[in-house]
């Protein structure tokens, strides 16, 4: 794909927008092999289910999750990505059937960024005369590199931290003695999920301790939730 590039204005201090699209995958797949494994390893738990078909469970939500957040994010990503194909194949041919509607229309989003009309055509032209496709993907379309879509890093970052993600309530289930396999699946689900929030909070540059609570919160509810299904599902099988 054509795409407008450009010479980083800080080498030595990247923005921290240019690990959006990995680190959104990242934490999507992660925060989802927690709280995914974790809820369906309580509820099945809450349920009466005998220690090995609680692992069982478990073992099969990670492999069906890795690979359904693979899909998932591959398939959703690559539909961006054609989007993203046809905007730009339309700019291609509008810059080769009409180059002075063109140059108007990027005269016009400078204007209304704040330039003076008279500025804003002679940057519209000198922009053009640089690399006019590049400079309508990028003001015109709102596309650059940090924002590209990439489907087969975002399949592979997803199933990745998913199946790492996940294995963390599965281990706090393997290691629980009788008898106590929903507290320590709740202790070692609850420590990732703190964990998750801090790392993908740092790594983008944000505030930690809005991002933890967040995670945790949400995680809550949803094992809350699964529990009391599951519970409700062992009374009435029983």
């Amino acid at each position: 794909m054509s795409r407008h590039t450009h010479a980083d204005a800080h080498p030595d201090d990247p923005h921290f927008i240019s690990r959006s699209g990995w680190l959104r995958a990242a934490v999507l797949g992660a925060n989802d092999g927690i709280v995914s494994v974790s809820s369906l390893l309580v509820g099945i738990a809450a349920s009466g289910a005998d220690r090995h078909g609680v692992l069982l469970a478990g073992v099969a939500g990670l492999s069906a999750g890795a690979l359904s957040m693979a899909a998932g994010e591959y398939v959703s990503v690559s539909s961006q990505s054609d989007i993203e194909r046809a905007d730009i194949k339309r700019e291609t041919r509008a810059l080769k059937e009409d180059p002075e509607t063109e140059l108007r229309e990027l005269a016009e989003i400078y204007e209304a960024r704040g330039l003076a009309p008279e500025t804003a055509l002679k940057v519209a032209r000198e922009m053009t005369e640089y690399d006019a496709l590049g400079a309508h993907i990028r003001d015109e379309l709102g596309l650059s590199d940090v924002t590209a879509a990439n489907p087969l890093q975002a399949a592979a970052t997803s199933a990745l931290t998913f199946s790492a993600a996940a294995a963390v309530p599965l281990l706090g289930a393997l290691a629980a003695p009788e008898g106590a396999l929903i507290p320590f699946v709740l202790f070692a689900t609850l420590l990732a999920l703190a964990v998750l929030g801090f790392i993908g909070a740092r790594t983008g540059g944000a505030p930690w301790g809005r991002a933890v609570v967040r995670v945790v919160f949400w995680g809550c509810v949803a094992m809350g939730v699964t529990a009391l299904i599951g519970r409700i599902f062992g009374v009435a099988m029983g």
